[in-house]
């Protein structure tokens, strides 16, 4: 399985203030463990790193994510992308550029996308987004 793990999950992974046992991080430590096909996107790894102000965790950081391949964007996604929020937008449903262009680029890999961002269900009901499911 292929599998995007969106921002709204690392951010929950990555917390130090507090304790990080949830749902959704204990599934993302199923689905590392298991070796599943985990993918970055530039935007992702950017939200996860602008957030970081100490350089030394900002660098530990960066590194661990290292181990994660990047799926190009290319220019196809891009316009897909436009099309899915035009589709979107017609069906009364709002969404930020950058969940459309995740969204878009989840589907033209054929990847899942783990997330717990709700925008994304709507996004799933109206086009081909898989999302991960966790139990």
């Amino acid at each position: 399985m292929k599998v995007i793990v969106d921002t709204s999950i690392w951010s929950l992974a990555l917390r130090r203030h507090t304790p990080s046992i949830n749902p959704e991080t204990e599934a993302l430590r199923r689905i590392i463990e298991q070796g599943e096909n985990i993918f970055l996107l530039g935007i992702i790894l950017q939200e996860i790193l602008q957030g970081v102000k100490e350089q030394a965790v900002f660098k530990s950081i960066k590194e661990h994510f290292d181990a994660f391949p990047m799926l190009e964007i290319t220019r196809e996604i891009y316009v897909k992308a436009a099309e899915l929020r035009n589709h979107l937008s017609k069906n009364g449903i709002q969404v930020s550029t950058v969940d459309a262009l995740i969204a878009a680029a989840a589907i033209s890999n054929e990847c899942y996308l783990f997330t717990n961002d709700k925008d994304f269900s709507y996004i799933a009901k109206h086009s081909k987004l898989k999302l991960l499911k966790i139990h």
